[in-house]
């Protein structure tokens, strides 16, 4: 019953992908496409500093957080999402350089964690979204992280809403692939206090990690650069012994300078970690989580909302207080 539920799901994500391009057995590797990453010129802190020049923190603001490369997020706020995501993905592309977008708008997001739940109004319209996302970025080259937190966030879901999830973002992938010949599609599998690497490969295998370039790691968390590479060598371990096969993997270091305490919504004293970069023990290091955006209304962003720019919060996490 649940491999027909879940081949039903696939099934109908797949209808609309008669009017794309044929598949693409590999992306191109984007990164040789381009020269270096892209910095946003529009991010939250770049607005921030911006709109408050004579603030006595925007320096720092400026040259250790706003000057560096990180992803953009996309989701309901972002308008026509085809536009959207042609319009940023060209201007990297004008640049010659590598942009970092973030899907966000899965039906049921953060189901379980509540602080950014929303996304789309149902399976069906996720599909429409995200065949427009992928047909948006087109050619360009792009890296692409899915859904954060989606294969992580189980703990409240029945078995047919987690069989359901799985084929929007096997049918995400198809897209990408069919649409987005030149897009790196990397798989979110949280970090390495949420689930086993044998739970996380399992999970990563039968939402499609198969057709996707590979899986990422700590999005909007604090483990250390070598806390994750840990746990995505074991996550490939398991993969390899199972499914025969591995993917390379990429973490987010935006905010991981000072480890974690334990604590994923707002805790004090973190900092910034490694900035941008390829290698660095994964296939790249990047900024997916801006650092000083609030991750809810909890910890030193109490009274904030989720994705809103904290100044101080900001300036402590460049030095580590």
């Amino acid at each position: 019953m649940r491999r027909r539920l879940r081949a039903l799901v696939t099934a109908f994500f797949a209808l609309p992908l008669a009017l794309a391009a044929a598949p693409s057995a590999h992306a191109a590797d984007p990164t040789t496409m381009t020269s270096g990453f892209y910095v946003d010129p529009d991010s939250s802190a770049k607005r921030w500093v911006d709109a408050n020049p004579s603030d006595g923190r925007a320096s720092a603001i400026n040259a250790f957080i706003a000057n560096t490369p990180m992803a953009r997020w996309f989701g309901s706020w972002s308008g026509t999402i085809g536009t959207a995501a042609g319009a940023y993905a060209g201007a990297a592309a004008s640049q010659r350089k590598l942009p970092l977008l973030v899907a966000y708008n899965i039906y049921h997001r953060d189901y379980c964690g509540g602080q950014s739940a929303g996304g789309a109004a149902s399976p069906s319209a996720y599909a429409s979204w995200i065949a427009q996302f992928a047909g948006g970025i087109a050619s360009r080259p792009a890296i692409l992280l899915l859904e954060p937190d989606s294969l992580a966030d189980y703990g409240c879901m029945t078995q047919a809403q987690i069989d359901e999830r799985e084929g929007m973002i096997t049918g995400a992938l198809t897209q990408f692939n069919r649409q987005a010949p030149n897009t790196w599609v990397y798989l979110d599998a949280g970090n390495p206090a949420w689930a086993s690497p044998a739970t996380m490969a399992q999970r990563l295998h039968e939402a499609g990690l198969r057709q996707a370039h590979g899986f990422s790691l700590n999005i909007s968390n604090y483990y250390t650069t070598a806390e994750n590479i840990a746990y995505g060598n074991a996550v490939n371990s398991e993969l390899g012994a199972r499914y025969g096969y591995t993917k390379p993997f990429v973490v987010d270091t935006s905010r991981n300078g000072n480890g974690s305490d334990g604590q994923w919504c707002n805790p004090s004293g973190r900092r910034i970690g490694s900035p941008t970069q390829t290698g660095g023990g994964a296939e790249m290091l990047l900024w997916i989580k801006a650092p000083g955006e609030s991750d809810g209304d909890c910890g030193v962003g109490a009274g904030s909302s989720a994705g809103q720019f904290l100044p101080e919060v900001a300036y402590k996490m460049i030095y580590g207080y």
